[in-house]
């Protein structure tokens, strides 16, 4: 944890890292609450990293990334920027650039998966953030300079590694075998998923995941959409356009409802997911809306 003020709106490194960080937040699926359970970092901690309240310390972007199945090379390059940022090693910084707002899904349709939900979610992909000047001279001084030569060792060593796995031809004419980049397989299928998280069992990739029907619409202006994936044979629910206080409960017609509760401002900007059901029978499928505060219970089928 530094104990350094935090930088300026003119802090571009900072502001994206955390853009960034919000994004693989969202690939994953998971809550704030879900974060802390599954990492050494508070709930409270993760929300500073993610609002660019407070540097996240290196393990824990390299954990995120871990847990988003994202390189990382390009946040780590861009956490050492921010860390000079944050530090005040930077003796001054490039143009101003905007910090993507967290973005807000639209009601999207039967063709609108997103990213994916263990991806995934996402959720919406942050706006892109204003391409300032290139120029280096915003960098100029000795100590500006050793933070970006800082971040070029970081991207070079990926770029090493990466080359390292590229296919090479040796006296002999034979190949060298290259790691596979396919997925990892589900971690999960049918009955073996209920009650899991679709991020973490990797069910909710974007190649493994689709919406069943169009988005619905609730009373109260939320949106809902039930989620299947085929190799997982699972489904599960998720909600947006939502305010605090707000339940939703997906049935696969047999076991226990499965229930996400909206609980933080946090949340209402980006897809709250439920854990998994059962998938293997669709048309029993049932997802029900709770407001909050004594308002009235809504239900509907994946047809609507």
């Amino acid at each position: 944890m530094k104990d350094t003020a935090p930088p300026t709106a003119a802090a571009p490194a900072c502001n994206r890292l955390a853009a960034g960080l919000r994004e693989l937040r969202a690939r994953t699926g998971l809550s704030m609450a879900a974060l802390a359970e599954r990492t050494a970092y508070s709930k409270s901690s993760w929300e500073r990293y993610l609002n660019g309240k407070q540097l996240a310390p290196r393990q824990a972007v390299e954990v995120l990334c871990a847990m988003a199945g994202e390189p990382p090379g390009r946040l780590m390059a861009l956490w050492e920027l921010a860390d000079g940022e944050w530090s005040g090693r930077a003796d001054s910084a490039p143009d101003p650039v905007a910090a993507p707002a967290a973005a807000r899904p639209d009601d999207g349709g039967p063709g609108d998966d997103g990213p994916g939900d263990g991806r995934s979610v996402r959720s919406a992909e942050p706006g892109q953030a204003r391409r300032g000047h290139s120029g280096l001279s915003g960098w100029a001084g000795p100590r500006g300079w050793a933070v970006v030569a800082a971040a070029v060792c970081v991207v070079a060593v990926t770029a090493a590694v990466w080359v390292a796995a590229l296919p090479n031809t040796g006296s002999n004419g034979s190949t060298a075998r290259v790691p596979s980049t396919a997925p990892p397989p589900p971690g999960c299928r049918g009955q073996g998923c209920v009650g899991k998280d679709p991020g973490l069992m990797g069910c909710g990739m974007p190649s493994r995941v689709r919406a069943l029907g169009p988005p619905l619409r609730t009373s109260t202006g939320a949106r809902l959409e039930f989620r299947y994936s085929a190799a997982c044979a699972a489904a599960w629910a998720r909600i947006w356009h939502s305010h605090i206080g707000n339940v939703i409960e997906v049935s696969s017609g047999a076991g226990r409802w499965r229930r996400a509760e909206v609980t933080d401002t946090y949340d209402t900007q980006e897809y709250v997911f439920t854990p998994m059901v059962d998938g293997t029978d669709r048309t029993k499928l049932r997802v029900c809306f709770e407001p909050g505060g004594g308002g009235t219970r809504e239900c509907f089928t994946p047809g609507g």
